[in-house]
């Protein structure tokens, strides 16, 4: 037995960590996504994910965030076989075919309610696309054949798609780094108001697994998508602890920074009076009883309120007040 084996490296499953990029993408506008879907009764779970709409068509917030293909798709459920390290081949159509077929007949679904895609981020010699019948559409990346066994099946090819902004969350999986960058420069320059901190998480460790490590160490590690968000969550920390302090807070409302805080910690620093200040007379007497605010006057103070007939007219009122207690 060699006393110093080889370690056996698991393997990434990437099709989660796509979905988990699609899940955070999708599910905030009403696309159910689904990883390691079921296709049988009693079956092993397949390495494919499952895109499933309610809505009768894709709506606007919907468009905004599917790539190519899949957003021309009008099917309410998109199956997506994802291969990331491995080529297209015939292993691959086949295997794709397979789940296409036992996802309709388990599901009861025709043709017009599923689309199939098979997302490569290898891009296939043109000997292979030709072998197979495959033509690029109208849309840059995607691919369809007239062949018939295999014309339910869309290719997506991620290092041909154009890095605009619908397609840049997918094209992060693309294999090129080249395209890799383009994708992450488009996403940079987007402002995102439905970007997620998760998403954002996952989309900052899948940058800096992909460029701020060496290619052969981020590749002899086994990922998920926890790994992925607490590694970027890490980078986003360094990041912003050497930005200034006004860089940090740029974009955000005096609320959004205050509400971060407990109210003590809010007004540390700030005397009473600076606090006091910014509320009106009756605003700062609110929950107070009468004798825990006239207690804190002195009785001149008090009476310095006060004219010399409104004194003499309390005084008789008490006067009048005690004879009669005493008769």
């Amino acid at each position: 037995m060699n006393p110093d084996p080889t370690p056996i490296l698991k393997k990434t499953l990437w099709h989660r960590l796509l979905g988990s990029v699609l899940e955070e993408l999708l599910s905030p506008v009403g696309i159910e996504v689904y990883t390691d879907l079921p296709l049988m009764s009693n079956p092993p779970e397949a390495d494919i994910l499952l895109l499933r709409r309610a809505t009768p068509q894709w709506t606007p917030a919907q468009l905004e965030r599917l790539a190519d293909g899949i957003r021309h798709s009008q099917a309410s459920h998109i199956l997506i076989e994802f291969k990331y390290t491995e080529s297209v081949n015939e292993d691959a159509w086949l295997q794709t075919l397979c789940y296409d077929t036992f996802y309709k007949r388990v599901k009861h679904l025709t043709a017009n309610d599923v689309q199939t895609f098979l997302i490569s981020a290898k891009t296939p010699q043109a000997e292979t696309l030709t072998e197979w019948g495959y033509v690029e559409t109208e849309y840059k990346g995607v691919y369809r054949t007239e062949e018939r066994l295999l014309k339910p099946i869309t290719l997506l090819l991620l290092n041909r798609l154009p890095p605009t902004p619908h397609n840049a969350f997918i094209k992060c999986f693309a294999s090129r780094l080249f395209e890799k960058r383009k994708a992450f420069a488009q996403l940079r320059k987007l402002y995102l108001s439905w970007l997620t901190s998760e998403l954002g998480q996952l989309l900052s460790g899948l940058f800096r697994c992909w460029f701020k490590e060496t290619g052969e160490e981020f590749m002899n590690h086994e990922l998920n998508p926890e790994q992925v968000k607490k590694l970027g969550w890490r980078w986003t920390e360094a990041f912003l602890a050497q930005l200034p302090i006004e860089e940090r807070l740029k974009g955000l409302k005096p609320q959004e920074v205050v509400s971060q805080y407990a109210p003590q910690e809010r007004l540390q620093g700030l005397k009473p009076q600076e606090v006091l200040s910014q509320y009106a007379p009756q605003e700062r007497l609110q929950g107070l009883k009468p004798q825990e605010v006239v207690s804190q006057f002195a009785p001149q103070e008090l009476l310095d309120q006060f004219d010399s007939k409104q004194i003499e007219e309390y005084l008789n009122f008490h006067r009048k007040k005690a004879q009669k207690e005493n008769t």
